[in-house]
């Protein structure tokens, strides 16, 4: 069992200008689980990332792995593995690649092959990275990360391009990463491509957070609800609001806090809209993410 090390944002604040990216986050992940960091595109995920690898400074607040800033770590590699906006030289194999990486980081060389066992790209191993799909450069990105057999792992989108057998297979080698002790932190704009994989959650929104905790406490949150749509949103929206029904906006229509189909569809009935959908929804967990991102706060 590796011994674990916790990642800890307190405070955490950055600034570009008159924009505020990241703002007064606080948060901890822990070690042996699988942490999604959550949020729509925008809402502050690499900028936190980049703040906690080093890759810029902190107007306020701090970004730990352990006790110590990245910059403080005496070898990086072997203690955090991150893949953001990873890149290769087409030219290169994949072989050739994680061998100028470890050089640079100190490791030894034999670790190349073993982390090229561990992703499933032994085979792959001579070809050049320019005529990798997108999925492959992302287990590449991976096999990277773990040349120092880290304790931490930070994952940018890591199942974006992947098959469904390589999301599969992915899920599964974080899972099994946590089960050794490791700290894992994953971003992803979505919960559907995450949730059979993480343990917790930290969701924010217009970088400030808005939910943070394990998955089956947001689970539970999911109460059912029920989705309405029709060509005039506005005058439906209206007639919502006269009932005194409370709703989000979704990707297929308005997402109502009402598990009864009968009550919302009587309020369209009585404001005189059309409708073009109404049903409850099977699952509500997708859309209770969506109402927290989109309200931006609970």
């Amino acid at each position: 069992m590796t011994e674990g090390i916790p990642i800890e944002i307190a405070g955490l604040t950055k600034r570009f200008g008159s924009v505020t990216a990241v703002d007064d986050l606080t948060f901890t992940v822990e070690p042996g689980r699988v942490t999604g960091f959550l949020g729509p595109n925008g809402a502050g995920k690499t900028t936190t990332l980049r703040l906690l690898l080093g890759l810029e400074r902190p107007t306020a607040g701090t970004a730990t792995i352990g006790d110590a800033r990245y910059r403080d770590l005496r070898r990086p590699l072997e203690t955090v593995g991150a893949a953001l906006d990873a890149a290769f030289h087409p030219g290169r194999t994949a072989r050739a690649h994680l061998r100028v990486m470890a050089a640079a980081a100190g490791i030894r060389a034999h670790r190349v092959d073993e982390v090229l066992e561990l992703v499933g790209m032994r085979e792959f191993a001579q070809r050049r990275v320019g005529g990798f799909s997108l999925g492959m450069r992302q287990r590449l990105a991976l096999a990277t990360t773990l040349l120092g057999d880290p304790r931490v792992l930070v994952l940018d989108e890591p199942v974006n391009g992947l098959d469904p057998e390589g999301i599969k297979w992915i899920r599964g080698f974080l899972r099994g990463l946590a089960q050794e002790g490791r700290t894992v932190l994953v971003s992803s704009h979505l919960l559907s491509e995450v949730q059979q994989s993480v343990d917790d959650v930290v969701i924010i929104s217009r970088g400030r957070l808005v939910r943070s905790g394990s998955l089956s406490d947001l689970e539970l949150d999911a109460s059912p609800r029920t989705v309405i749509d029709s060509p005039d949103r506005l005058r439906l929206a209206s007639a919502l609001d006269q009932a005194g029904l409370e709703y989000t906006e979704g990707r297929n229509g308005l997402i109502v806090s009402e598990s009864d189909p009968a009550v919302v569809g009587h309020a369209a009935f009585v404001g005189g809209v059309e409708v073009s959908a109404l049903h409850r929804l099977k699952s509500g967990l997708e859309e209770s993410f969506l109402a927290l991102v989109n309200g931006g706060g609970e």
